[in-house]
């Protein structure tokens, strides 16, 4: 089979198509003919290992999993004999932000990372369902969303951003989404019901008052946002920040509560992926949720999108497209 190989850390330069063995799927289990996976920014923070300390999961001088890839979708060719909720030729889609090694003809994950793809949906549309919405949720269980509130997504147009912006929707707050000028239109079609052009405006000086300052794309801070939150107001970014500091405020923060009118930052760790893709799932179901698609690349042209999504511009997701023939 056909799959994108790097043995080494460092750009998407790195990245090598190959031929490799076909994956045989252990007894917890699934064999996936991907038919479609995406480049994102975890795809692209794992090939260079950074920050540096993801080499604990990755491998200290190398990468352990040498084909990369998060998000997929494809058809069920195999199944171990320990799997009981999916059959061969299943339609599914999914997500490991360990890596799922779906930057590939084949894949073997196991099958609490696999649901079944809703109907009347594209493979790309299903790939790209998964790792924006996945963050997004964990953005949302975090905090104590109530009807009426204000919430400031910061980076509504990229995967996590967009999906964000979706997901709010159904928790009848206030939706101000910050963007530049050509994407205000499409985050208004999201749900946004103001919009901030940060070409023109910075949010942080905004007169509005926030109960919540989701910073999906990691390029602001708690000390930036604080002002424009109201007493008892939470900041939360996608990134670890200067000096790994978003990891560390959700410690700080409490002890300084008289002093900053109890405001506080939090660090959304994701977790549970499989409630993530059962709530997208459902969501998609219902036409609540509709993944954004900026472009899309063919396999062997994977560089070329790491490269592109690497410039921090891209809308909503980036996908790769797999073809298959008879002879691999």
């Amino acid at each position: 089979m056909k799959a994108i190989v790097y043995t080494q850390y460092g750009s998407p330069d790195v990245l090598r198509l190959k031929d490799v063995e076909k994956p045989t799927p252990r007894d917890d289990e699934v064999l996936i003919r991907v038919r479609a996976t995406t480049v994102n920014r975890t795809d692209c923070a794992t090939i260079r290992a950074k920050p540096f300390f993801m080499r604990m999961v990755t491998g200290l001088f190398k990468p352990k999993k040498q084909i990369p890839g998060t998000e997929f979708a494809g058809d069920i060719e195999a199944v171990g004999k320990g799997v009981s909720s999916l059959k061969i030729g299943d339609k599914v889609f999914g997500f490991d932000d360990q890596g799922a090694g779906s930057h590939a003809q084949y894949m073997t994950i196991k099958e609490d990372k696999v649901v079944i793809m809703p109907d009347k949906i594209s493979y790309g549309q299903a790939a790209a369902s998964s790792e924006g919405a996945h963050y997004a949720y964990n953005f949302i269980n975090k905090v104590d969303l109530k009807a009426g509130q204000h919430v400031l997504v910061n980076g509504a147009t990229g995967a996590i951003g967009s999906a964000t912006v979706q997901l709010l929707k159904d928790f009848d707050v206030t939706i101000t989404a910050v963007c530049a000028t050509k994407n205000i239109e499409l985050v208004k079609s999201l749900g946004a019901n103001k919009v901030i052009n940060y070409t023109k405006d910075d949010f942080t000086k905004d007169e509005q008052n926030y109960d919540f300052v989701f910073d999906m794309v990691g390029k602001s801070s708690f000390f930036k946002c604080k002002h424009i939150l109201k007493p008892g107001g939470v900041y939360l970014s996608s990134d670890l920040g200067y000096m790994w500091q978003n990891l560390f405020l959700p410690l700080i923060t409490p002890l300084l509560q008289p002093l900053i009118s109890h405001k506080k930052a939090v660090f959304p760790t994701p977790t549970d992926i499989r409630g993530s893709l059962g709530l997208i799932k459902r969501l998609i179901e219902q036409n609540k949720f509709k993944a954004v698609i900026d472009r899309e690349f063919p396999l062997e042209h994977i560089v070329e999108a790491y490269k592109y999504v690497e410039k921090g511009h891209k809308i909503g997701n980036v996908i790769i497209t797999v073809e298959h023939n008879d002879k691999i």
